[in-house]
C-alpha cells in the first residue's frame, strides 16, 4: 500500500462512529523503582513515584479509536464506586460517548492494578467481580444499544470474561447489527469460548484462536505458512464461526489472515522493540474496524492493523496510536 493510498484511508477515520460493546475496565499503573529487596521476604521492595489511570478492557479500544481520529460510543457497565467515576471522567474527557457506560451498584467496577519499575512490571492484582447482567439491567442495555446502532459505521464486540457478553445477549446484539447491515467485530476469550456468527472480522491471538477450535497447543514456527497446526486451526474458525475475515495475531511472528476460498495471507511483525504487550489486541481490533469502516480492503486493514500493534508494544502501559504515527510506520517500513 503506497503513501497515498494510506492517507486516503487515514483522512476517512474522523467520518465513522463505531460503537464499542462489551467489558469496561480501569487500568491503575503504580510506578516507581527498585532499590533493595525486602528484609520480609524475598521480593523486591518498589518505591512508587507516581501512578497513573488508563481506561481499560473495552474502554481501551474506544481510547484507540478515538486516537485514530474516530467519533467513539461506548457501551458497558461500571459499578457505583469511585473507580466508575474516573472511568466515566478519562473517556468523557478524551472525547468519547458514555450515555451508554451503565452503572451496576451490585458490582464493582473491574479494576486492574499494575505495578512498573525500571520498565518492568512486577505484579498485577485484580478488583473485580464476574456477574451476568440482571434482566432489567440487560433490558436497558439493549434499549442503549438500538439507539446507538442506527448511527454507527460499525460495532465492535469486546470480551473479556467479566459477565457482560452471555450468549443471548451476544445473540441478540449480532442478529440486530446483522438486519441494519452493519459492520462487526469482534476480540474473543480464551477463558469464555461465545459462539460469534458471521461477523466481518474476528481477532483472535493464537492462544485464543487454538483454544475456540479445540486444538491443541503447539509450538508456532517462523515460517507462518507452513505451521501446520495454525493452518488448520485457521480453517476450522472459518467454517465455526464463518467470518469474512479472520485475522490471527501471532506477536512477534506478525499476522495471519484467513479469508474462505482464499489462501492465508501472512503479515510480518514490524515492531521494532518490545516494552509492553498489555492492550495490542485492542490497538488491533481498534485499528483494523476503523479501517474497513473506512472502505480499506481486508489486506490493507490487516496491514494498518500490524503497523498500530507494533507501534504500541513499543510504548510502556496500555497505550494508543496516532494516524501520523501509522503514516510514519509505513513509510519508514518501505524504505
Amino acid at each position: 500500500m503506497n503513501a497515498q493510498h494510506l492517507q486516503a484511508i487515514l483522512r476517512r477515520f474522523p467520518k465513522q462512529r463505531i460503537l464499542v460493546v462489551g467489558d469496561v475496565m480501569l487500568d491503575q499503573f503504580l510506578w516507581g523503582k527498585v532499590n533493595r529487596i525486602s528484609p520480609e521476604a524475598p521480593v523486591p521492595v518498589v518505591e512508587v513515584t507516581r501512578e497513573s489511570y488508563f481506561p481499560g478492557g473495552a474502554a481501551n479500544v474506544a481510547r484507540n479509536l478515538r486516537a485514530l481520529g474516530a467519533v467513539v460510543s461506548i457501551l458497558g457497565i461500571v459499578g457505583d464506586d469511585h473507580a466508575g467515576e474516573v472511568l466515566r471522567d478519562l473517556l468523557s474527557e478524551g472525547g468519547i460517548d458514555t450515555d451508554g457506560l451503565l452503572t451496576d451498584d451490585q458490582r464493582p467496577t473491574t479494576l486492574k492494578t499494575r505495578v512498573v519499575a525500571q520498565h518492568q512490571q512486577i505484579v498485577r492484582f485484580d478488583r473485580e467481580r464476574v456477574a451476568l447482567l440482571t434482566p432489567l439491567l440487560e433490558e436497558v442495555f439493549l434499549r442503549h444499544y438500538e439507539q446507538s446502532l442506527d448511527d454507527a459505521s460499525a460495532v465492535i464486540f469486546e470480551d473479556y470474561a467479566k459477565g457482560v457478553l452471555s450468549q443471548s445477549l451476544l445473540d441478540q446484539l449480532q442478529r440486530l447489527a446483522h438486519r441494519r447491515g452493519k459492520i462487526t467485530t469482534a476480540d474473543p476469550n480464551a477463558r469464555h469460548l461465545l459462539r460469534y456468527s458471521r461477523l466481518t472480522a474476528i481477532t483472535p491471538n493464537r492462544m485464543e484462536a487454538f483454544a475456540a477450535a479445540g486444538a491443541a497447543p503447539a509450538e508456532p514456527s517462523d515460517d507462518v505458512l507452513r505451521d501446520t497446526p495454525l493452518m488448520s486451526v485457521g480453517e476450522t474458525l472459518l467454517k465455526k464461526w464463518q467470518p469474512n475475515n479472520l485475522l490471527i495475531t501471532l506477536g512477534e511472528h506478525g499476522m495471519c489472515l484467513f479469508r474462505a476460498g482464499k489462501k492465508p495471507h501472512h503479515i510480518p511483525t514490524v515492531a521494532q522493540e518490545v516494552f509492553d504487550v498489555s492492550g495490542a489486541g485492542d490497538t488491533a481490533i481498534a485499528s483494523l474496524t476503523l479501517a474497513l469502516a473506512s472502505k480499506a480492503s481486508p489486506v490493507e486493514a490487516a496491514e494498518i492493523a500490524n503497523h498500530a500493534s507494533g507501534i504500541v508494544v513499543g510504548k510502556v502501559g496500555t497505550a494508543t496510536c496516532s494516524p501520523q504515527e501509522l503514516m510514519q510506520s509505513f513509510t519508514r517500513n518501505q524504505h
